[in-house]
This record gives structure tokens, C-alpha cells and sequence, in this order.
């Protein structure tokens, strides 16, 4: 599919036709409950959505990235967990499009796009967080040419649900530079030594689980390398964590769309000194800047997304995106926040469950910090002020 496709438009109203009707009504009781909603999850596989990354030849869509990250943000806006059930999945089947061997594809393409195969993709560990290139998890090869793989990764989005890993592990403990040591490996869920040691209990998205995945000595064959070829994983991880940022920042949005749609509503009927509050002066300034920095969001946003599509290096631009987007995110929620007053910090009102979902897209994906980084690398390097055209 192109950008500009028929195809495409109609997906994308579709998402947001399911969101109005299937979800944005319900959010309040599935949060208010424990079950896990699978007949949400039941309902984006019906549309496609688990296959947006996957060839057509799979049985996937393939949609534009621009096309991706607006439904990312579509599903967002309705309720912010959703993506969550997506971003790793795709970022599995999107590795495996493009770097896996003719066999891997055919095996677990058809299965990821129709959703009956869901994935997840295992990178951090205790030590070694946005620092990948530290991991310790090992593949230790075996006189058969077969592997061993022990290690322990932990914050796993979907680790307990998900029916294929990729898991980031070491193959040449030996290699320098460190990278070229370092192998993406598939897994299927009850391989023989391959568990969930526990669930974290977060301070928000309790449908989606997050787990520590644990190896002991699980068996591996090199045809379970993500290309047949150890040493390639973590410039495979590389092009992906890109679109992921993208994502990712476009799921800010939604979220802080959310948050100002929510705001102007309050705004409008909540009444203060005999006229609603969004006539008072203090309370444009709030919903004036939330929607400025939303916009401005978007827009660099949308801007990473044609760079990537188009070709071009989307290390700096991607970075940014998240970064602003996360930190507009945050602020945007916090603003709703005063909007609201008191309401804003009970459960009968949207905010509350906001504010506190919120803070995630600053740690995820890479830390701000880290893409504070790479941003600042590329600008002494003197080539990124030109790939963005501000000098």
C-alpha cells in the first residue's frame, strides 16, 4: 500500500470507528475490572492490525509508516493500553520481514499478521537497560553447532501473553566491537528452559503485562537466528527501534489528545462564579498551550515518519519525536490535571488514570536521556543541523 492509498483511509476510519464504538465506551469498566479484554484484542485482529507490518504475500497489510503511527494514535486516544498490545508485536514481525530467512518468514509471518501468533521482544535485563550493547544473556554454542541460552530479561511488554520471542543475546562474548557479538534469537512460547519468572505490578497499564523472562540452559538451533547469520541482531534491532520511537511518540499524542479532549469538555460545563470555567483567563492559558504543544507534537511526528519512509537516516529525527512527544505528553496531562481541579485526581474522571499513564513514554523505548544523546552526537558531528535544515 502507498501512503495515500484508498486502502489505507478506509483502515484508518475503520480504527476509529471501532474506537468510538468498542472502546471509549468501555474503557472505565475494564480499567475498574481485572479481566483481561481479550475480545478488544479479538476486535483489532479482526481489522488487520496485527499484520500492518507484514507483507501481503504473508496475509499482512503493509501500510505506510505515516499510516502506522496514525492508527497507533487512533488506538491511543481511546485507550492508551491498546498500543501496547501492538508496538512489540510489530516490531517482532517487522524484524523478521526484513532480516529473516525464507523459512522463518513463511513460518510465523501468516501467524503474526492474522494475530493467532502474538509477539514480544526481549532486550533489557537488570544491568543492562537502554545500554544494550551490555547485555548478559548468552547463546553459548555447542559442539553440535546447537546453542545454550541463559540470561535473564526483565520489563518485557507482553511477556506472559506473547506466543514468540525474540530475545537479544550474545553469541562472541569475544567481539569487538561489543555489537558485532550480538544475535537476535527466536523463541516459541514452553520452549524447555524458557519461563516467566514474575509479573511487575505497575503504577498504570495493569491489563498489560510486563514480565522477567528467564533462560536456564534453553536449547536453540542456528536456524533460530533472526537471518541464519550470528552477529547481526543488534544492527537489526537498530533500523527497528526507530519506527518503534515513531510509535511511540504518536502514542503520546493520542494519549495527550485524549487529555485535552477531556479538558475542553470539563471546561465547557464546569461551572465557576456563574460562568463555565473555560471563560476564565487562567484556564484558556491551560488549554491553549496543551493544544500548541499537541500540535507541534504532531507535526514532528509526522515529519520522522516521512523521513523513515522516504529513506533517509531517522536516528536524530525519531529521538526527537519520542523525546518531545513524551515530554508534551506528560505536560499536557499534567495541565488537564489543574483543568479539573480536584476531579481531575479521582477515578470518575478520565485524568486521574492519564496522569498516571503519562510517565511511561518519557522511560520507554529509550530513555529521554539516551535520545538527548544521540541527538547531541549527530549535532557535533556537524551532519545533523543539515539533515534537518535549521543552519
Amino acid at each position: 500500500m502507498s501512503s495515500s492509498s484508498d486502502e489505507e483511509v478506509m483502515m484508518r476510519e475503520a480504527v476509529r470507528r471501532f474506537v468510538e464504538r468498542d472502546v471509549k465506551p468501555n474503557v472505565r469498566e475494564i480499567e475498574a475490572g481485572d479481566d483481561f479484554p481479550q475480545w478488544l484484542v479479538d476486535g483489532m485482529a479482526k481489522l488487520g492490525l496485527f499484520g500492518m507490518v507484514v507483507p501481503t504475500e504473508y496475509g499482512g497489510l503493509r501500510v505506510a509508516l505515516s499510516t502506522y503511527a496514525a492508527i497507533m494514535e487512533e488506538l491511543s486516544a481511546g485507550w492508551s493500553s491498546l498500543p501496547s498490545f501492538l508496538n512489540s508485536h510489530c516490531s517482532v514481525a517487522s524484524i523478521i520481514s526484513q532480516f529473516g530467512t525464507d523459512e522463518q518468514r513463511s513460518l510465523y509471518l501468516p501467524r503474526l499478521a492474522d494475530g493467532s501468533m502474538r509477539g514480544a521482544i526481549m532486550l533489557s535485563e537488570p544491568g543492562a537497560g537502554s545500554d544494550l550493547q551490555a547485555i548478559r544473556a548468552t547463546a553459548t554454542r555447542q559442539p553440535d553447532g546447537s546453542y545454550l541460552l541463559s540470561g535473564t530479561k526483565v520489563f518485557i511488554t507482553n511477556g506472559s501473553r506473547a506466543s514468540l520471542f525474540l530475545a537479544l543475546v550474545r553469541t562472541d562474548p569475544k567481539a569487538e566491537p561489543r555489537k558485532e557479538g550480538i544475535s537476535l534469537m527466536i523463541l516459541e512460547k514452553g520452549a524447555p528452559g524458557f519461563s516467566v519468572g514474575r509479573l511487575f505490578n505497575k503504577m498504570a497499564f495493569k491489563h498489560v503485562d510486563t514480565a522477567e523472562l528467564v533462560l536456564q540452559d534453553s536449547p536453540a538451533g542456528p536456524d533460530q537466528i533472526v537471518g541464519g547469520v550470528p552477529g547481526k541482531g543488534f544492527q537489526q534491532l537498530l533500523n527497528v527501534l526507530e519506527t518503534g520511537r515513531i510509535a511511540m511518540a504518536a502514542t503520546a499524542n493520542g494519549l495527550a489528545r485524549a487529555a485535552l479532549e477531556a479538558s475542553l469538555r470539563y471546561a465547557n460545563e464546569r461551572e465557576a462564579f456563574g460562568v463555565p470555567i473555560g471563560q476564565h483567563q487562567a484556564v484558556q492559558a491551560l488549554l491553549a498551550n496543551m493544544a500548541t504543544k499537541l500540535a507541534a507534537s504532531r507535526t514532528l511526528t509526522a515529519e520522522a515518519a516521512r523521513i523513515k519512509e522516504q529513506g533517509g537516516r531517522a536516528d536524530m529525527i525519531s529521538g526527537m519525536a519520542k523525546m518531545f512527544a513524551s515530554e508534551s505528553c506528560m505536560e499536557i496531562t499534567g495541565d488537564a490535571m489543574k483543568v479539573h481541579g480536584g476531579y481531575g485526581y479521582v477515578e470518575d474522571f478520565p485524568i486521574e488514570r492519564m496522569y498516571r499513564e503519562a510517565p511511561l513514554y518519557v522511560l520507554t523505548e529509550g530513555t529521554n536521556e539516551i535520545q538527548r544523546s544521540i541527538i547531541a552526537r549527530r549535532l557535533l558531528k556537524g551532519d545533523g543541523t543539515a539533515c534537518l535544515g535549521i543552519l
